[in-house]
């Protein structure tokens, strides 16, 4: 029988992160937009603890991940989670880690008094939208993401 666990991630883990970082841009057609490195992560995780990360371990071994950060709502009053990945090994797929993983966050945002639990999906993967729905979370037609990175950010920051 298979054990599912949980552990927060440790300075020491943040090649296991860009593991898992590498493996969900693979899976979402993105490898080339990763940049991240194990120095960056140990550096923005760990010392600036700008977000998180919860790893679920099948029989001690990592098998998922979610790297999560507070945000926080002016009409709640309150901070909440902000679920930036969240991602189970292929061969691990089908177990309900995945689920068991983002029920450890809510747990974690419940416990923080948070006022709620948000992420994004990707429009296409229709597997990851269908399992969202299937769990309650709800769709956010009516807003739409904005970005700016790289050149953009900082050639409007400069003007």
């Amino acid at each position: 029988m298979q054990e599912l666990t949980f552990r927060q991630a440790e300075e020491k883990d943040a090649g296991l992160i860009l593991y898992f970082i590498k493996q969900l841009a693979e899976y979402e057609h993105m490898s080339d937009e990763v940049v991240a490195t194990e120095e960056l992560l140990r550096e923005w995780i760990f010392e600036k603890k700008k977000a998180e990360v919860i790893f679920a371990l099948e029989n001690g071994e990592a098998v998922g991940f979610a790297l999560f950060f507070h945000n926080f709502s002016t009409f709640l009053g309150r901070a909440g989670i902000y679920l930036e990945d969240l991602f189970v090994l292929k061969e691990h797929r089908g177990k309900g880690y995945g689920k068991a993983l983002l029920k450890k966050l809510a747990q974690t945002a419940v416990e923080r008094g948070c006022g709620r639990l948000e992420w994004s999906c990707l429009d296409w993967n229709t597997p990851s939208i269908d399992f969202y729905l299937s769990l309650g979370a709800r769709r956010m037609d009516d807003w739409t993401g904005y970005r700016m990175a790289g050149a953009q950010l900082a050639g409007f920051a400069g003007e």
